[in-house]
C-alpha cells in the first residue's frame, strides 16, 4: 500500500444503545478511488460523517497525511481540501449553474469594506471547472431545474473537485440515474483519478466498483471486514463478504 492520504485507526462511535462504528481501520491512498461497501447499517453513512466533521468520533484516531486530527464540523473537513457529493446533491434548482459552483464561496472585487460580487469572474471561472472535466451543461447561466439528473450529478460533482482538492467523497452518484448518465457519471470520477483528486466512493453497485475503483474496503456490523484490490477480485466477492458469506481480511 502506498502512503496513505488519510488513515483510520480503531474508530467507534455509537448513537445511545447503537454502535454504528465498532474500531474501523482503514487507509485512503491518495489519487486513486476507493470504494467503501457494506449492506444498510454497515457503518458507511456513520463513517463517512466523521470524516467530514458531521459526528465527532468517540474512540479512534484519523490521520491526515501522517498527522492526527480533530474534525469538530464540516468547515474543518472543507479547510483540508475534503468535500462530500450527497445523493441530495446540495444544489439549488432555481439558481444558474455558476451560482451553484461557487454557493457561499462567491467572489468579490472591490476595495476595502465596499466589495461586490465579481459576477464576470465566476461565470468565465464556472466555464473552466466544467471544459476541464468535460461536463456536458449548455451554459452555466442556465439554471439547475432545467438540467438532466446526469447533468445535476456532474455539477455537485465539479464543485465537489474544485474545492475538494484532496479528497472528493461520493455518497451513490449514480442511484437514481439512466444508462447513459452513469457512464458519464463514472467517466468524470475517472478524469478526477487521472488529475490525481483522490476518489472515496460509496456504492452498492459491485459492477460500477469494478469498473471505477482501485480498493475496495468491506464494512460490516461497525468494522472493516476486508480490503480488496478490485483488480483482483470479482463482483460475487464482494458480495460474499458483504453479506458475510466469505470472511475477509482488512489488511490484505
Amino acid at each position: 500500500m502506498s502512503e496513505a492520504l488519510v488513515e483510520i485507526k480503531g474508530l467507534e462511535k455509537s448513537f445511545d444503545a447503537v454502535r454504528a462504528l465498532r474500531g474501523v481501520d482503514m487507509e485512503i491512498a491518495p489519487g486513486q478511488v476507493t470504494a467503501l461497501l457494506g449492506d444498510n447499517g454497515a457503518g458507511k453513512s456513520t463513517l463517512v460523517r466523521c470524516l467530514t466533521g458531521v459526528h465527532p468520533a468517540d474512540a479512534g484516531e484519523i490521520r491526515f497525511r501522517g498527522e492526527p486530527i480533530k474534525l469538530g464540523s464540516p468547515d474543518d473537513a472543507r479547510r483540508l481540501g475534503i468535500e462530500t457529493v450527497y445523493q441530495t446533491l446540495g444544489l439549488i434548482e432555481d439558481l444558474q449553474v455558476w451560482q451553484n459552483l461557487y454557493l457561499n464561496r462567491e467572489l468579490t472585487t472591490g476595495f476595502g469594506p465596499i466589495r461586490v460580487l465579481d459576477k464576470k469572474a465566476m461565470i468565465s471561472s464556472s466555464r473552466e471547472i466544467l471544459s476541464k472535466l468535460d461536463v456536458d451543461v449548455p451554459n452555466v447561466r442556465s439554471s439547475v431545474r432545467r438540467m438532466s439528473g446526469g447533468q445535476r450529478q456532474s455539477i455537485a460533482i465539479a464543485r465537489a473537485a474544485n474545492w475538494g482538492r484532496t479528497l472528493v467523497i461520493m455518497d451513490e452518484p449514480t442511484a437514481a440515474l439512466g444508462v447513459r448518465e452513469t457512464a458519464a457519471v463514472e467517466s468524470l470520477i475517472g478524469r478526477l483519478r487521472e488529475d490525481g483528486v483522490t476518489v472515496l466512493l460509496i456504492s452498492h453497485d459491485m459492477a460500477q466498483v469494478k469498473r471505477v475503483a482501485d480498493v475496495a474496503y468491506v464494512l460490516r456490523g461497525g468494522r472493516a471486514a476486508a480490503r480488496r484490490a478490485v483488480a483482483g477480485t470479482s463482483g460475487d466477492e464482494l458480495v460474499g463478504l458483504i453479506t458475510g458469506a466469505l470472511e475477509g481480511d482488512a489488511r490484505a
